[in-house]
Protein backbone atom coordinates (compact mmCIF):
# COMPACT_ATOMS: atom_id res chain seq x y z
CA UNK A 1 0.00 0.00 0.00
CA UNK A 2 1.63 3.55 -0.99
CA UNK A 3 2.12 6.04 1.52
CA UNK A 4 0.07 8.83 1.85
CA UNK A 5 2.09 12.30 1.63
CA UNK A 6 1.62 14.76 4.09
CA UNK A 7 1.71 18.29 2.66
CA UNK A 8 2.15 20.91 5.41
CA UNK A 9 0.13 24.45 4.41
CA UNK A 10 2.31 27.24 4.44
CA UNK A 11 0.47 30.69 6.25
CA UNK A 12 0.83 33.57 4.53
CA UNK A 13 -1.00 35.80 7.15
CA UNK A 14 -1.61 35.88 11.34
CA UNK A 15 -5.06 37.54 10.69
CA UNK A 16 -8.14 36.61 8.87
CA UNK A 17 -10.96 39.44 8.36
CA UNK A 18 -14.48 38.73 7.85
CA UNK A 19 -15.19 42.52 6.44
CA UNK A 20 -13.86 45.85 6.02
CA UNK A 21 -14.68 47.46 9.54
CA UNK A 22 -12.82 44.15 10.87
CA UNK A 23 -9.85 45.10 8.73
CA UNK A 24 -10.51 48.46 9.80
CA UNK A 25 -10.28 47.68 13.70
CA UNK A 26 -7.44 46.16 13.66
CA UNK A 27 -5.32 48.68 12.40
CA UNK A 28 -2.93 50.72 14.27
CA UNK A 29 -4.75 54.78 14.70
CA UNK A 30 -2.03 56.25 12.46
CA UNK A 31 -2.30 53.25 9.64
CA UNK A 32 -6.33 53.71 9.92
CA UNK A 33 -6.72 57.90 9.24
CA UNK A 34 -4.33 57.48 6.32
CA UNK A 35 -6.57 54.14 4.82
CA UNK A 36 -9.79 55.83 5.24
CA UNK A 37 -8.61 59.30 3.67
CA UNK A 38 -7.52 56.69 0.59
CA UNK A 39 -10.60 54.42 0.56
CA UNK A 40 -12.46 58.36 0.61
CA UNK A 41 -10.29 59.70 -2.47
CA UNK A 42 -11.06 55.96 -4.21
CA UNK A 43 -14.88 55.61 -3.77
CA UNK A 44 -15.20 60.00 -4.88
CA UNK A 45 -13.13 58.98 -8.13
CA UNK A 46 -15.02 56.04 -8.85
CA UNK A 47 -18.27 55.90 -7.11
CA UNK A 48 -19.80 52.27 -8.98
CA UNK A 49 -16.30 50.85 -7.72
CA UNK A 50 -16.47 47.33 -5.11
CA UNK A 51 -14.51 47.13 -2.25
CA UNK A 52 -13.50 43.82 -1.59
CA UNK A 53 -11.17 41.75 0.76
CA UNK A 54 -8.43 39.91 -0.96
CA UNK A 55 -5.27 38.77 1.25
CA UNK A 56 -6.99 41.06 4.03
CA UNK A 57 -6.83 44.05 2.28
CA UNK A 58 -9.10 46.28 0.87
CA UNK A 59 -8.79 45.92 -3.32
CA UNK A 60 -11.13 47.85 -5.86
CA UNK A 61 -12.70 46.64 -8.77
CA UNK A 62 -15.18 47.76 -11.23
CA UNK A 63 -14.44 45.66 -14.50
CA UNK A 64 -11.31 44.04 -13.46
CA UNK A 65 -9.17 44.72 -10.47
CA UNK A 66 -8.14 48.91 -10.45
CA UNK A 67 -6.08 49.35 -6.95
CA UNK A 68 -5.26 48.20 -3.50
CA UNK A 69 -4.85 49.63 0.11
CA UNK A 70 -1.94 47.34 2.37
CA UNK A 71 -1.18 48.62 5.73
CA UNK A 72 2.42 47.28 6.88
CA UNK A 73 0.58 45.94 9.74
CA UNK A 74 -0.95 43.66 7.65
CA UNK A 75 1.80 40.97 7.31
CA UNK A 76 2.51 39.00 3.96
CA UNK A 77 4.78 35.98 4.30
CA UNK A 78 7.70 37.03 6.39
CA UNK A 79 6.94 40.74 6.59
CA UNK A 80 7.10 44.02 4.68
CA UNK A 81 9.90 46.09 3.87
CA UNK A 82 7.91 49.63 4.37
CA UNK A 83 5.72 51.21 6.79
CA UNK A 84 2.69 53.28 6.52
CA UNK A 85 0.34 52.47 4.16
CA UNK A 86 1.13 51.41 0.23
CA UNK A 87 -1.59 52.76 -2.55
CA UNK A 88 -1.35 50.13 -5.36
CA UNK A 89 -2.49 49.99 -8.70
CA UNK A 90 -2.71 46.46 -10.16
CA UNK A 91 -1.85 47.41 -13.69
CA UNK A 92 0.50 50.03 -12.72
CA UNK A 93 2.77 49.36 -15.92
CA UNK A 94 0.24 50.42 -18.07
CA UNK A 95 -0.09 53.88 -16.37
CA UNK A 96 1.32 57.28 -17.63
CA UNK A 97 3.85 57.95 -14.99
CA UNK A 98 6.13 60.40 -16.66
CA UNK A 99 7.25 61.81 -13.22
CA UNK A 100 8.06 58.48 -11.34
CA UNK A 101 5.30 59.28 -9.04
CA UNK A 102 4.86 55.51 -8.46
CA UNK A 103 7.35 52.90 -7.21
CA UNK A 104 8.01 50.02 -9.07
CA UNK A 105 10.19 48.26 -7.41
CA UNK A 106 11.57 44.42 -9.14
CA UNK A 107 7.58 44.06 -10.10
CA UNK A 108 6.75 44.12 -13.84
CA UNK A 109 2.70 44.76 -13.46
CA UNK A 110 1.61 46.58 -9.74
CA UNK A 111 3.00 49.93 -9.27
CA UNK A 112 2.63 51.82 -6.05
CA UNK A 113 3.11 54.68 -3.54
CA UNK A 114 3.76 54.44 -0.20
CA UNK A 115 2.65 57.62 2.96
CA UNK A 116 3.62 57.04 5.66
CA UNK A 117 1.30 60.24 6.97
CA UNK A 118 -1.81 61.40 5.16
CA UNK A 119 -0.06 64.89 4.95
CA UNK A 120 2.65 62.88 1.95
CA UNK A 121 -0.97 62.48 0.59
CA UNK A 122 -1.80 64.80 -3.25
CA UNK A 123 -5.03 64.11 -3.35
CA UNK A 124 -4.91 65.65 -6.88
CA UNK A 125 -2.19 63.68 -8.46
CA UNK A 126 -3.54 60.69 -6.79
CA UNK A 127 -7.05 61.29 -8.06
CA UNK A 128 -5.31 61.67 -11.81
CA UNK A 129 -4.16 58.28 -11.49
CA UNK A 130 -6.91 56.60 -10.25
CA UNK A 131 -8.83 58.12 -13.13
CA UNK A 132 -6.30 57.12 -15.94
CA UNK A 133 -6.44 53.64 -14.02
CA UNK A 134 -10.20 53.64 -14.29
CA UNK A 135 -10.36 54.32 -18.03
CA UNK A 136 -7.68 51.31 -19.02
CA UNK A 137 -10.23 49.22 -17.00
CA UNK A 138 -12.75 50.56 -19.12
CA UNK A 139 -11.12 49.42 -21.71
CA UNK A 140 -10.34 46.40 -20.69
CA UNK A 141 -6.63 46.83 -19.29
CA UNK A 142 -4.99 43.49 -18.23
CA UNK A 143 -7.16 41.24 -20.67
CA UNK A 144 -6.03 39.37 -23.69
CA UNK A 145 -8.01 41.10 -25.91
CA UNK A 146 -5.88 44.59 -25.64
CA UNK A 147 -8.70 46.91 -26.70
CA UNK A 148 -6.88 49.95 -24.81
CA UNK A 149 -4.42 52.53 -26.42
Amino acid sequence: MAKKLSIKKIKFQDVKFRNVDEFLDYLPEDERKIVNLLRKIVFDCLPEVSEKLSYNVPFYRVHKGICFVWPASVKWGKGHTWTGVRFGFQYGYLLADEINYLDKGERKQVYWKNFSSIKEIDTDLLKSYIFEAAILDQQGAGTKKKTFL
